[in-house]
């Protein structure tokens, strides 16, 4: 029998479901999975583990009938990512608690190691922090932001935190809202992209707008005009998660997001679009101004797996943004 202090150390904070007077005679992994958003995968792994599935702290079989004021825990075993080097890196935290750490994600970092780049990631320097601390998780983003994009990036602490956040996603569920200065003004001012998204078989490393592509879809705001320079700060919500969806959708209605390298005018070889001149003189100042494509996570909202509260976390507008706001505005006077 293990003591309290080392089940702590082998496990995660447990997450506890009080058995309601509608819930008398479920099975326990109905409870699991319709009252506590555990995909039934998950529960096969938990369920075999010591400590993972109690009722009354009680270890009971999952096809054990629930009485009302019967108390449920599941406790997931503690992960580490042992493949992650950690790293000291400076990152600012937005919030964190035993099952989240959201961060505001500055521009020009990778989120997690790849082929070729294995070190100076978020992920390095959260592993680093964490270990810090004296805590052991798994880095685990729910979503991922492209290296020049800033803002909002939620990690979760746990499986179940993970497989929560990313069913509320595929129902639509989550609030992603972002900010972007583009080129030319949207017409109409605010509308819904719908364009499906694929790679393009000519540069496989960019996405197009194609018939025969995955879903995507995008609403979009003007939040301000900047007619004197032929620009605009748009707001967006994502409908769906396509790789690269705003930066191509935008750019699909003659709007590329200003500063943008592979989808913009910042870079005419790769850049596809298609002008009869060249990028005007203004065009060019607003792209090395921005620097990165000029596109911000500013808000993220979901229901948090543990607490069943729904949470908002916003990010404000990084320096670089700000200075080119401050550019645009000046400009208009």
């Amino acid at each position: 029998m293990k003591s309290e202090e080392e089940v702590q150390k082998m496990y995660y904070e447990p997450i506890v479901y009080r058995i309601e007077p509608q819930d008398e005679g479920m099975l326990l992994k109905t409870i699991l999975n319709r009252r506590m958003g555990i995909s039934r995968k998950l529960t096969s792994r938990i369920k075999l583990t010591e400590h993972g599935v109690k009722l009354n702290g009680e270890r009971v079989y999952v096809d054990y009938k629930v009485r009302a004021g019967d108390i449920v825990e599941v406790r997931m075993e503690r992960e580490s990512s042992d493949d992650i080097l950690p790293q000291p890196l400076d990152f600012d935290i937005i919030y964190e608690d035993e099952h989240l750490l959201i961060i505001n994600k500055k521009a020009g970092i990778i989120v997690h190691p790849t082929h070729g780049h294995y070190t100076d990631t978020l992920a390095n320097g959260v592993v680093y922090y964490w270990q810090q601390k004296g805590e052991q998780f798994r880095f685990r983003p729910v979503h991922r932001l492209d290296q020049d994009t800033s803002g909002v990036l939620a990690v979760a602490k746990n499986p179940y935190v993970h497989q929560h956040i990313s069913e509320q996603m595929i129902q639509d569920q989550v609030f992603k809202s972002y900010l972007a200065y583009v080129h030319h003004l949207p017409q109409p001012a605010s509308g819904r992209i719908e364009g499906a998204i694929d790679r393009d078989p000519d540069q496989p490393h960019l996405r197009i707008v194609t018939p025969n592509g995955y879903y995507a879809a995008t609403r979009y705001k003007v939040v301000e005009e900047f007619t004197g320079q032929d620009a605009a700060l748009v707001s967006l919500q994502l409908e769906t998660g396509r790789t690269h969806q705003i930066r191509v959708h935008m750019k699909h209605i003659g709007c590329p997001l200003i500063g943008d390298k592979m989808y913009g005018y910042a870079d005419p070889v790769s850049s596809q679009i298609k002008e009869p001149d060249a990028p005007s003189e203004a065009i060019r100042r607003l792209d090395e101004l921005a620097g990165r494509q000029a596109l911000h996570a500013y808000e993220l909202g979901f229901v948090h797996p543990a607490t069943g509260e729904y949470m908002t976390f916003q990010a404000p507008l990084p320096e670089d943004l700000a200075l080119l706001d401050a550019s645009l505005r000046g400009d208009q006077q």
